[in-house]
């Protein structure tokens, strides 16, 4: 199992970064070149969930993206420092400060996009952050 650590600061800028690096990661990993696009959009999603996260909470530790190759699937997890108070055991990821609605919706919707674009997500919870994980197939590769 071969994994690849990635740690930056909670600002957009470097979100980007983290989507180049996960894609050609991705790819020598075997992901379907067809698939490659939806993992882009996954972790920029993932990675700009984690960037508000933070900075709705005035977290400057950075986030974390652990890119996960493993026999046949390739995994990839976004964690935050951002605490939560789950609300909902049923909806991981809810906060349950009144005034933070706004934040809950968006956060909500970006794991919305997520699951769209991802067979399987796994998203986790708790007073100490976060940490939502994607998988996708790998075929093996094939030397000419």
């Amino acid at each position: 199992m071969a994994t690849v650590e990635l740690r930056f600061s909670p600002l957009p800028e470097h979100v980007r970064t983290a989507r180049l690096v996960a894609a050609a990661v991705a790819r020598r990993a075997g992901v379907d070149e067809a698939v490659l696009d939806e993992v882009r959009l996954a972790v920029g999603e993932a990675c700009t969930r984690a960037v508000g996260l933070h900075q709705s909470s005035g977290i400057s530790a950075p986030v974390r993206v652990a890119l996960i190759e493993e026999e046949k699937q390739f995994s990839i997890e976004v964690g935050d420092e951002a605490p939560r108070t789950v609300v909902n055991p049923d909806v991981p990821g809810a906060r349950g400060a009144a005034d933070d609605l706004e934040a809950e919706g968006e956060d909500e919707m970006g794991l919305a996009v997520i699951s769209g674009l991802v067979d399987d997500v796994e998203v986790t919870a708790d007073e100490s952050g976060g940490l939502l994980r994607m998988t996708w197939p790998t075929a093996p590769l094939t030397l000419p």
